[in-house]
């Protein structure tokens, strides 16, 4: 990475933790980007998941749109939209429509999975051949054009346009593998790798990134990011305590139990973690920097070292809003996002 300062930003999935409504969930959302445009952090994303009892990230453009609205400074996206679930023109619309209203402020961050379940697929999309067939070269190549404006001259879509004029987010590929960086590098594109899903690739994965980046009419030079979950408190014992209930719900994930509300702190820390459960929980701790904010300050420093970046994205797993805004307060701090 060059010597400039690191960036930090937040990936949001919406989460409604401790019995919470949707409502209230919105809420928590709502305060916390309110939160980190003041507290200076460059972006705040929105997942897309459908069909989840307890997340409410369904529509990233949507919530782009709201959080735009009650915020001054910091860029706002998705994280990502899930492509194959979607027309290309329609994605190309809603975020020339949010870099119209946003100019300067837009994030088009793009995923290959569903998001979902396959039914919940079928649904979205209304075709089984849809679901099953797969092309999401033809759909990134056909979303590039219709921002770029580029279609072959016998494209049957080259005279469609998103908008009245070229209104062009800035675009990433999302990945957890060697897929999203190829799709990033030799289209020129900014590419965000999720350690959080896979942590072991990550440093060789957006190394290999910059090493094969193409530049492009979206990209002059490499832009890549970082993305993990941390707990920053005032020391090692509160970071882990408050740490629980992720630790808990990934061990579980890991292991097929999709079926478990987000477990509160008192339920993380009471719980006694099966056999299988703690393997799983010691093969996610690269998923995690937990710790006091010295500690951690220090160690997304020297990942960020390693995987050549300038950002680092944190996933917002802390399910007590008071000690979630203290987390990204103590790290805006330490890391002097508002101060040039």
């Amino acid at each position: 990475m060059t010597n400039e300062k690191l960036k930090l930003s937040i990936l949001d999935l919406a989460t409604l933790n401790n019995g919470e409504n949707a409502v209230k969930g919105l809420k928590n959302s709502t305060d916390l980007v309110i939160l980190a445009d003041r507290l200076g952090y460059t972006r705040y994303w929105f997942a897309e998941h459908h069909n989840t009892k307890h997340q409410m990230s369904t529509s990233p453009d949507l919530l782009s749109a709201h959080a735009g609205s009650i915020t001054k400074n910091i860029r706002i996206g998705s994280g990502g939209v899930m492509l194959p679930n979607h027309s290309p023109l329609k994605v190309a619309e809603n975020f020339s429509l949010l870099e119209g209203l946003f100019p300067g402020r837009v994030d088009l961050g793009i995923g290959r999975a569903p998001g979902t379940d396959s039914l919940t697929a079928l649904a979205l999309r209304r075709s089984r051949d849809a679901v099953t067939r797969y092309d999401f070269p033809e759909q990134l190549s056909e979303l590039l054009s219709y921002f770029s404006r580029n279609f072959e001259g016998n494209h049957p879509f080259k005279d469609i346009s998103p908008a009245p004029e070229q209104l062009i987010p800035d675009m990433f590929m999302l990945g957890s593998s060697d897929g999203g960086m190829h799709f990033a590098s030799q289209n020129g594109l900014g590419f965000v790798f999720a350690a959080h899903i896979s942590p072991q690739l990550a440093i060789p994965m957006l190394r290999a990134y910059k090493k094969n980046f193409r530049p492009s009419a979206y990209l002059a030079e490499p832009k890549s990011i970082l993305a993990i979950i941390v707990v920053a408190a005032e020391t090692d014992e509160e970071a882990n305590y408050l740490a629980g209930p992720a630790e808990l719900q990934w061990a579980r994930w890991a292991i097929g139990q999709f079926q478990y509300a987000p477990p509160t702190l008192e339920e993380a820390s009471n719980h006694v973690y099966s056999p299988q459960e703690e393997l799983a929980r010691k093969d996610n701790k690269g998923k995690f920097v937990i710790g006091n904010i010295e500690s951690v300050k220090n160690k997304l420093q020297d990942l960020a070292n390693a995987a050549m970046v300038d950002e680092i994205m944190i996933l917002n797993m802390l399910t007590e809003k008071s000690s979630r805004h203290r987390s990204y307060e103590l790290l805006a701090d330490a890391f002097q996002l508002n101060k040039d």
